[in-house]
């Protein structure tokens, strides 16, 4: 799929049990190897560990690979200064030049949504980051923040059995906004799932995968991992293809 002016496979990895340490700068790289284009993390994320591994597996965003990060998480830090600290803090973690995607990680009632992400439009405009997401945003603030900046992403929370942001799905799709659900995993078994992963010689989590790509163009979920098996488990459901009647059942 096509996130800004990059290709990117359509099912990426969540990095927010990372942690700083040997095994896992060694994970990341395996998981660029292995296929993996699109690396999520945050500024909080184990204490900005998660950034700091990325950082030092891939360098900043090696060719073909979207890093992406956020901030802005807690009340008051929505504030222009504490975001300024927060990405160029960031850019050091990732040892990056410019951060390829960034997520405001969500809306402030504190700190008017257009005063944030000015914030971030000034290193857009410094070309120290290239694309702007948002992060459990609805279309009216999606649409208020498009007045701001162009948006090439939202992240919400999003899986089989929490389906809060459907509307959202679809508006992504009309508009060409790449759409990240996070907890991708969390519906959790059911004997649907089951029956179906049986009939495919498949798991239920690239049952569940799968069923994302299909409910939209627009997904591009990103299941969290610290495990290259399950890793490529996770990768190998972009091959899986439900049936029409399987899809419908799952729905």
């Amino acid at each position: 799929m096509r996130l800004g002016d990059v290709d990117v496979a359509r099912i990426g990895m969540g990095t927010n049990r990372l942690t700083h340490t040997p095994e896992h700068v060694e994970f990341i790289r395996g998981a660029v190897e292995a296929g993996v284009q699109m690396i999520d993390t945050a500024h909080l994320y184990t204490g900005t560990q998660s950034e700091k591994t990325i950082g030092e597996a891939v360098g900043g965003a090696p060719p073909g690979v979207v890093v992406a990060t956020k901030g802005g998480f807690v009340a008051g830090e929505g504030r222009p200064e504490v975001l300024r600290a927060q990405i160029e803090e960031s850019l050091r973690n990732l040892r990056a030049e410019a951060i390829t995607l960034y997520f405001l990680h969500r809306v402030h009632p504190d700190t008017p949504l257009e005063v944030s992400l000015g914030a971030i439009r000034e290193y857009v405009e410094q070309s120290k980051i290239l694309y702007v997401g948002v992060s459990e945003f609805d279309i009216d603030q999606i649409e208020h923040a498009r007045k701001v900046v162009p948006i090439h992403a939202v992240q919400n929370r999003y899986n089989l059995a929490e389906r809060k942001w459907d509307a959202v799905v679809d508006y992504c799709e009309r508009e060409g906004i790449v759409f990240v659900p996070f907890f991708p995993l969390r519906a959790g078994h059911s004997s649907t799932v089951d029956g179906i992963a049986r009939a495919h010689h498949a798991t239920p989590t690239q049952v569940m995968l799968a069923w994302l790509l299909q409910r939209s163009p627009a997904m591009l979920p990103i299941p969290g991992t610290l495990s290259l098996e399950h890793l490529k488990e996770n990768l190998a459901a972009q091959k899986l293809e439900l049936t029409k009647s399987e899809y419908d059942r799952l729905v």
